[in-house]
């Protein structure tokens, strides 16, 4: 009986793995079982090599293993780039018209004529992935009207002749394995930037302006399909930013979405944003650098960058989610944040994050917090009054609205006036203490187990490998959730008692740790991986225990 598995579908570019993959998953979610994503795609429009790696429990999943129970394949590249993790009872599912060295015991390698039967049922090649699927759904025990179901609502497009590919694939198809529903509920599956575009629109996100980088596109491309959602792809990333300032200067929720090469041309952005107090929400997804790096890969190298985004003397608020749950309720905390400190606020993610699928849990919904509206007598307005929050005016509300990037008295009006400049560094410096007070009685970390000795931090997506590497071992875990204004009273209270510190992290430099020690807490060990992958929950038990 199948309680959990790991399963690997592949393919060239433009064969459609990664849609199988995600129906594979939606099927298992429909029979009540825990699903999630790990997506790994060359940067190529056609060729290389993708795949999708798809963990299947009875428990909650938000991490992959090294072993595998099955691998679909679309094409030889991927037997033989994958099929050394198959386990030793693993079967491979693959196109009969594949020639090369299989390697495997007859009954462990299961041909299907995915061709003849796309052929027969006079589709279109693409559909050799709906037949793949539909095998291997029979040969898990799988219902056919569960995939008629699934096929359903994934396709809008050619929607009976994939039943009938599936149907046919399925009839020649022979059953291998049991499987039978867990439970009666079943979560919605969402990747994080489609969770990030969730949680800001019930955070009452108007605009949201991008230039496409990957892993952060699908936030542009999810939101372009909202109603009432006015998106807009400007030439470059310099004109996203100064374009959302605008937005958000007239009063518009505006939130822009870039990676690292792009933010490093937003930067001086960033300290407009600052010094004009103006709100805005920034999407940075993290991926491998530097420069063009490995761009369609996995990496946590940019978190000091982050939290020294801008130049001056100024304030942001950094927040680093760990999956599509967090990303949901962070991107509308962040959005109300920014909005109601005026101030640029940051959401840290990165490529596993933006792009893998998660399960995604709303008990509560994000809702829109208002802001400091200015009363009375709009004629004689000062942008700038008041000790650290000014109250909001936009144009067309009545009187002068100033936003400036000069330092400024309380009116808006440029000044070198010593005095007044101090008065408005200060006034900054003051609303950024008020965040930190609000945020002492918020969720900036998580711990679990405080009672053991040793200590291991974390944050962003190696969440979900740690979560599922530690469950049998005597570890206290601290996950980082804000990172700027850095938690440091939080993270020392839960280090209390602490006989030794493990950082882990997937960048080469253990940036979190550079972190702690500015502000004082010294890591004893680090792990860390920089290939741009993410940490198997092997790999990662294993150097645990190595330091354990």
């Amino acid at each position: 009986m199948i309680k959990e598995i790991q399963i690997i579908i592949g393919g060239a570019a433009g064969e459609g793995s990664k849609k199988a993959g995600l129906i594979i998953a939606k099927l298992f979610n429909l029979y009540g079982f825990h699903v999630f994503i790990h997506e790994d795609y060359c940067s190529v429009i056609k060729g290389g090599h993708n795949f999708s790696q798809i963990s299947v429990s009875s428990r909650k999943k938000s991490a992959i293993n090294e072993k595998i129970d099955f691998l679909l394949a679309l094409n030889y590249d991927t037997i033989e780039k994958h099929k050394e993790k198959l386990k030793e009872d693993g079967i491979l599912i693959y196109d009969s018209e594949i020639e090369g060295d299989i390697d495997l015991e007859e009954d462990r390698a299961i041909k299907i004529p995915l061709s003849d039967i796309v052929n027969e049922a006079e589709g279109i090649p693409l559909m050799k992935n709906t037949a793949l699927v539909a095998a291997f759904s029979k040969i898990t025990g799988m219902k056919l009207e569960k995939i008629e179901e699934t096929l359903r609502r994934e396709f809008k497009k050619e929607t009976e002749k994939n039943l009938e590919v599936a149907r046919l694939a399925y009839q020649k198809s022979e059953k291998k394995r049991e499987i039978e529903e867990e439970k009666d509920e079943f979560l919605p599956l969402f990747c994080g930037n489609h969770a990030v575009a969730l949680g800001a629109i019930d955070a009452g996100l108007e605009n949201y302006f991008a230039y496409p980088m990957t892993p952060s596109t699908g936030v542009l491309q999810f939101l372009s399909n909202v109603k009432g959602i006015r998106t807009f792809q400007p030439e470059s990333e310099i004109a996203v930013i100064n374009a959302g300032i605008g937005s958000a200067y007239t009063g518009r929720r505006t939130m822009i979405g870039t990676s690292g090469g792009g933010f490093a041309l937003m930067t001086e952005g960033v300290s407009l944003s600052a010094i004009s107090e103006t709100p805005l929400l920034i999407v940075m997804s993290q991926r491998m650098g530097p420069a063009t790096g490995v761009p369609t890969y996995q990496a946590q190298g940019d978190l000091l960058f982050t939290l020294f985004s801008g130049h001056g003397d100024m304030m942001r608020f950094v927040v680093a989610p760990g999956d599509a749950t967090d990303c949901y309720y962070l991107a509308g905390e962040a959005l109300n944040i920014a909005w109601r400190y005026q101030m640029p606020a940051i959401l840290l993610l990165d490529k596993e994050i933006s792009e893998n699928t998660y399960e995604l849990e709303t008990k509560e919904r994000v809702k829109k917090e208002d802001i400091i509206k200015a009363e009375g007598d709009a004629e004689n307005y000062n942008r700038y009054e008041g000790e650290d929050i000014s109250p909001l005016l936009f144009p067309g509300e009545g009187g002068v609205v100033k936003a400036t990037g000069y330092e400024h008295d309380k009116k808006g009006v440029a000044t070198e006036d010593a005095e007044k400049v101090k008065e408005m560094v200060e006034k900054r410096i003051r609303k950024h203490e008020k965040l930190k007070e609000e945020l002492r009685e918020k969720e900036t970390i998580k711990v679990e187990n405080r009672d053991a000795k040793t200590a291991v931090i974390f944050w962003g997506s190696t969440k979900g490998a740690m979560l599922e590497a530690t469950k049998d071992m005597d570890l206290r875990l601290i996950q980082i959730i804000v990172v700027q204004p850095f938690p440091e009273e939080k993270i020392k209270e839960a280090l209390k008692g602490v006989e030794k510190i493990i950082c882990v992290e997937t960048n080469a430099t253990g940036q979190m740790a550079q972190a702690l020690s500015m502000h004082g807490v010294k890591s004893d060990e680090k792990i860390l991986k920089y290939n741009g992958r993410p940490f198997f929950v092997e790999e990662l038990k294993r150097e645990l225990e190595k330091i354990v």
